[in-house]
């Protein structure tokens, strides 16, 4: 008998917070095998998407369906540290009825906890080595491991079961470059259902199609992320062309109304005159009158009935094209010239262990690699003076900024303008407002509490609070600026980092957005800081 291929199935699903703020209504949605990227602007409910599937939400309204057994990473994992690796392999009962008849005990109870899984610590082994973990032993504990390790162990916990449905939420974030080239891995191998969230360029190319969540609905696009790009680029501009249309269409009905009204006005003059000198019978006259305002009403509801027509059309053009804003970041004062220098490190040994010797010029672009727990954002933090280094002199010789991992900069209680503010105390409200809009702030969301904002916006919020610093920044310093940001974002960050003409030292994993800001210089933080070839 056929056993049903694994699906998900979304049918008029309603959802909304407790506060009233609707995520999805009516919203329709079915994924079957292959694997599926879910991209999307922050807020759009990607996140909440994949909780609803994964049974984590329950919904409003409508219904969630699904074939196969469901397994889910989410973005933010947390695992009790006391707990052992194989708890969270969720091996622990079989592993110990192993043990337990291993050493003598034949109880029933045993056999049939094992089952068939006799071979159940040599498979969890060989998952655990597939994902770069084989050094983890399955009895220590989590609070051993580090982050990108934790993410790991619980993508393990997942292969192991074989779930014919994987759900995975920004599984890249906090991850070395190792560790994502063997989730890389995972994922090219993945037979079944696969939903992934992500702005990872790397692990976007690896699907079979693209959905993209928007404007409370999906579009759906064949193929990898390179191929929406080029699908939705032709989309884009045939929108682009239709605007233009649209808009010419506009501009000729607007004419043509004012010539139509312009010539009724020139036969009313003329009716007035001939009324007046009385060429003809009055009741000739009037009836003419009657006749010649009947024909202009008509004439006139036309022009206006065309010109509301073409302006409904514009609408529709103007809808089919999507936002893309760009920051621009025209800061002239951040400029280094070029060969100056900008940071010196003379051996210096940092906090938790490492050292590092740099000599730094503008206007360089250094991409900072490593693994995690490396110790990258010892180093930045250091050289941000956040954190006294045990030995060596940390030399700074322009004006640096520092965008922290967690954008724990901002105020929460103040509004965006206030946290400029405090940034640029000698820069008029006025002149922050300018220069918010230049990072899309604009009116009352200049005003608005940094408390309220989403992700994408916080960390533009961040950014401009950095960049509109006084003084300008010349040495700009951002830990894994990409993570949870949407790929919009993403491309938003790129376009105000190419307009940026100081000075950048980047920590991150994600290779794509190093090579796109225009990388002149790699380094990798692993016990020394040390020059590699481009990556």
């Amino acid at each position: 008998m056929a056993t049903t291929a694994p699906s998900l199935t979304c049918n008029h699903l309603t959802f909304a917070w407790p506060d009233g703020t609707e995520v999805f209504e009516d919203f329709d949605l079915t994924v079957g095998p292959g694997r599926t990227g879910l991209i999307g602007l922050n807020g759009t409910g990607k996140s909440t998407l994949l909780k609803l599937l994964a049974g984590e939400l329950t919904p409003g309204g409508g219904s969630v369906r699904v074939s196969g057994e469901v397994g889910y990473l989410p973005q933010n994992l947390t695992l009790d540290v006391t707990r052992r690796v194989d708890e969270v392999l969720g091996i622990e009962d079989t592993r110990t009825a192993l043990h337990a008849i291993e050493s003598g005990d034949v109880d029933e109870r045993h056999f049939t906890v094992v089952g068939d899984d006799w071979d159940v610590e040599e498979r969890a082994r060989a998952t655990l080595d597939g994902l770069g973990l084989e050094h983890i032993g399955l009895d220590r504990v989590i609070g051993e491991l580090s982050g990108g390790e934790s993410v790991l162990l619980r993508l393990a916990a997942l292969l192991l079961a074989r779930p014919s449905v994987l759900l995975l939420d920004e599984p890249t974030n906090n991850l070395d470059l190792a560790a994502r080239d063997r989730l890389y891995q995972a994922v090219s191998g993945w037979k079944g259902v696969l939903v992934v969230v992500s702005h990872d360029r790397e692990l976007l190319s690896l699907v079979d199609q693209i959905a993209d969540l928007r404007d409370g609905g999906v579009r759906w696009y064949g193929g990898n992320l390179e191929s929406y790009e080029a699908a939705v680029a032709t989309e884009q501009e045939a929108a682009q062309r239709m605007v233009r249309s649209a808009e010419a269409d506009v501009r000729r009905q607007k004419r043509e109304l004012a010539e139509a009204r312009m010539k009724l006005a020139r036969r009313e003059r003329y009716g007035r005159k001939m009324q007046a000198i009385k060429r003809e019978p009055k009741g000739v006259m009037s009836a003419r009158k009657r006749q010649a305002e009947v024909s202009a009403g008509k004439h006139r509801g036309m022009h206006e009935e065309r010109l509301s027509e073409a302006a409904k059309r514009l609408d529709a053009a103007q809808e089919a094209v999507w936002d893309d804003d760009e920051i621009r970041v025209d800061l002239p004062h951040t400029e280094v010239p070029r060969g100056r220098r900008v940071l010196t490190l003379r051996e210096v040994e940092l906090r938790w262990g490492g050292r590092a010797r740099l000599d730094f010029h503008g206007p360089e672009r250094i991409a900072l690699v490593g693994r995690n727990g490396a110790g990258k954002t010892t180093l930045l933090r250091t050289v941000a003076g956040q954190w006294e280094p045990v030995s060596g002199e940390v030399e700074v010789h322009v004006p640096l900024r520092y965008l922290p991992q967690r954008l724990d900069l901002l105020d929460e209680d103040l509004s965006l303008v206030e946290n400029v503010a405090r940034a640029a105390p000698g820069t008029t409200n006025n002149q922050i407002r300018a220069r918010l809009a230049r990072f899309l702030f604009t009116g009352r969301r200049a005003e608005q509490r940094v408390g309220t904002l989403s992700g994408g916006e916080r960390f533009r919020a961040a950014l401009a609070t950095v960049m509109l610093a006084e003084p300008a920044p010349q040495l700009l310093m951002l830990d894994e600026p990409t993570n949870n940001l949407d790929m919009s974002s993403v491309d938003q960050l790129v376009s105000a980092l190419h307009s940026y003409r100081g000075a950048l030292l980047v920590a991150s994993h994600d290779l794509s957005f190093l090579r796109r800001i225009g990388t002149t210089r790699w380094l990798r933080m692993d016990g020394q800081l040390t020059d590699v070839e481009p990556l």
